[in-house]
């Protein structure tokens, strides 16, 4: 099929100097990140059948992005941004030969995982707020919902397609997977390499106090998009039921490990269809009732999910819950690099990340501790109302995010 017949009145995307490179290079290390993941956490628990040796490896990761992200975000605005990421990715390639090498020769142990994990959170902390700038200096804004569209699609292809692939090849060893994940971030630095970028030139700035939280300093002067990151985060908090989804195949569904399969790529399956639907037809009016109305549905599906007894149901509404965070996530994400000036799209990203990534982390424990209290059902239910009373209440707070229009007609604020 030709990328006419996918995106009919989309010619002027595909003749962007640089986005396929900048597709490529996202989506292949966001595939090897995904096989990275499985073969570190099998290989892990092989070495020591301890389930809180898996914990030890995610707070590994964890660690490092939290604590390098904002430092990070102001590294993205002062220097080259396409070199910071090809470092990156050469850093990553190098690491997982090494440990492809190691596993062969049977020197790994869980030491040299953990800190193969605490580089890699590390390198991902300096990667994504210099690449998430990549997307608003290649296509012009007309396009951009598009064209965040198609690459938010290409990542759920990778969150689907590195897990299933980590999972069969780890069988031939976790070698073999590491061989894959070096082999996948050298193509991804290859195509970043490829990527032709015209910055404006800025004025270098000491790294200081000031300069590192200018993100969170500009967030609060910009109420709409405080409002967007705000209202992702918290519907995310509250709404994790993907982190009981062992729960309840075994003990709610009763429902084996193919079933849990299933449920864990409902979401994805569910953001990568809504995320081609809206490369096609992208949202052109009434953005921000879109992004509420979104968030509601995700609240809704959640809901669902929680009082099903059906493996098929559980199913469906994990997928429309897919789906509909993909809708907030593009609102948000035109909001972010359309909205933010160029010297600050570093420091913004990155403080957006923290967001993402304190919202998924702790809305797994949230998840967690409360099941633990009230049971599974009752967590996941009780999330699912919370996350229609911040929609309620955001909507009331955040007027303008309310009435955001045109994605297009947003310009950088100060």
């Amino acid at each position: 099929m030709s990328n006419d017949a996918l995106f009919p009145s989309d010619n002027v995307l595909w003749r962007q100097p640089g986005l396929v490179g900048c597709l490529a290079g996202r989506t292949l290390s966001a595939f090897s990140s995904q096989v990275l993941a499985v073969a570190v956490g099998w290989q892990i628990y092989a070495l020591t059948h301890s389930a809180a040796s898996l914990g030890f490896a995610g707070l590994a990761q964890f660690l490092p992005m939290m604590l390098l992200t904002l430092p990070a975000g102001h590294v993205a605005d002062q220097f080259n941004r396409r070199r910071i990421v090809m470092i990156c990715q050469m850093i990553e390639t190098i690491a997982a030969f090494t440990a492809a090498i190691a596993s062969w020769q049977h020197m790994i142990g869980p030491l040299a995982l953990y800190a193969l994990v605490a580089l890699y959170g590390a390198c991902r902390a300096f990667e994504m707020p210099a690449q998430q700038t990549f997307l608003p200096a290649i296509v012009p804004t007309s396009v951009f919902p598009r064209a965040a569209a198609l690459s938010s699609s290409l990542f759920q292809v990778a969150c689907i397609a590195g897990p299933s692939l980590g999972g069969v090849l780890y069988g031939f060893g976790a070698d073999t997977c590491y061989a894959l994940c070096s082999a996948g971030f050298l193509m991804a630095a290859v195509s970043t390499a490829s990527i032709e970028l015209r910055f404006p030139t800025r004025q270098r700035q000491p790294i200081t106090l000031e300069s590192v939280l200018g993100g969170i300093a500009f967030l609060r002067r910009q109420k709409t998009m405080l409002g967007a990151i705000s209202l992702d985060l918290f519907a995310v908090l509250l709404g994790g039921a993907t982190a009981l989804l062992p729960v309840y195949a075994d003990d709610i569904l009763h429902a084996g490990p193919i079933a849990l399969g299933l449920l864990r790529a409902g979401p994805a399956v569910g953001a990568m269809l809504m995320a081609f639907a809206m490369t096609r037809w992208p949202i052109r009016r009434n953005a921000g009732q879109a992004m509420f109305l979104s968030v509601a549905v995700f609240g809704v599906a959640t809901i669902v999910f929680g009082l099903s007894r059906s493996v098929a149901l559980s199913i469906i509404a994990l997928m429309v819950l897919g789906a509909a965070d993909v809708i907030s996530v593009m609102v948000r994400g035109s909001l972010v690099q359309l909205g933010t000036p160029d010297g600050m799209r570093g420091r913004v990203s990155a403080v957006n990340m923290l967001f993402i990534g304190s919202s998924n982390q702790l809305g797994e424990f949230e998840s967690g501790m409360l099941a633990a209290c009230v049971g599974a059902e009752s967590a996941v239910v009780i999330g699912g109302v919370g996350t229609l009373i911040v929609t309620l209440l955001w909507m009331r707070l955040f007027p303008g995010l309310r009435d955001l229009d045109r994605l297009d007609d947003i310009t950088p604020g100060e």
